[in-house]
């Protein structure tokens, strides 16, 4: 925890607003943005790399490099979506150093594509098989082609605007809308109606791995002994 904000007061705060305060030398606040993104990082990371550790070294490399070329956040996006970018750049990076590759595959447009979650409470009679339908969803997700999967994620399980998801992967709306369309059609019908809990309940990254990776980044952070906004050797993706 931050020792000088209420967790109340975290909350209020917007991110640019401790985007400037970190800036500033305030560096401690830098916790804020870690924790308030930590989940949506491993998601993406996770569901492009397929492995927890991975993902996790991923989310350590993404925070570090926003954090030493914070100064290059230009506000043009908002935050959440220029550390998302960051992020897939960096989980792409090292698929492709590992030399995995993955193609879309071709597939018409005219298709059926029923809406992949539908948010409702569940009724007592349905908690025993949410456990078993969650996994079988994520199951259904993880067979997907990457770009796909990545676009699921963003706009169906962190609820990410077309816009928004288009700017984080580098790609149009169209290319968003076309991509869900296709991902949708992939996966099973009767797969959507079993599926009643929220998607946010996929991909969970709980407290401890959080507390590790917020750890880490400092540690990281504090070795470089650099000043956020200090390094100019590249832009960031």
């Amino acid at each position: 925890m931050i020792p000088t904000l209420s967790a109340t007061a975290q909350s209020e705060l917007r991110d640019e607003e401790v985007v400037s305060r970190v800036l500033a030398g305030e560096t401690a606040l830098f916790e804020i943005l870690m924790r308030r993104y930590n989940q949506r990082l491993y998601r993406v990371s996770r569901i492009i790399l397929r492995s927890d550790a991975e993902a996790e070294d991923v989310m350590q490399d993404a925070y570090v490099r926003a954090y030493t070329h914070l100064s290059q956040f230009a506000g043009k996006a908002a935050f959440s979506t220029w550390l998302t970018r960051i992020a897939i750049h960096e989980a792409l990076a090292r698929k492709r150093r590992s030399g995995r590759y993955e193609e879309l595959d071709a597939m018409p447009n005219n298709v059926d594509s029923t809406p992949l979650l539908k948010s409702s409470e569940p009724t007592p009679e349905d908690r025993t098989a949410r456990a078993e339908t969650r996994q079988l969803l994520q199951e259904a997700i993880e067979h997907l082609p990457e770009a796909y999967r990545t676009v699921v994620v963003l706009r169906e399980v962190e609820e990410m605007s077309v816009a928004e998801t288009a700017d984080s992967l580098g790609v149009t709306e169209a290319v968003v809308k076309t991509r869900l369309h296709r991902a949708h059609a992939m996966m099973r019908k009767e797969l959507y109606v079993r599926a009643k809990g929220r998607a946010a309940d996929l991909y969970q990254f709980h407290a401890v791995r959080c507390d590790r990776v917020v750890k880490n980044v400092f540690a990281r952070i504090a070795a470089s002994a650099t000043d956020p906004g200090d390094l100019s050797d590249s832009s960031v993706q």
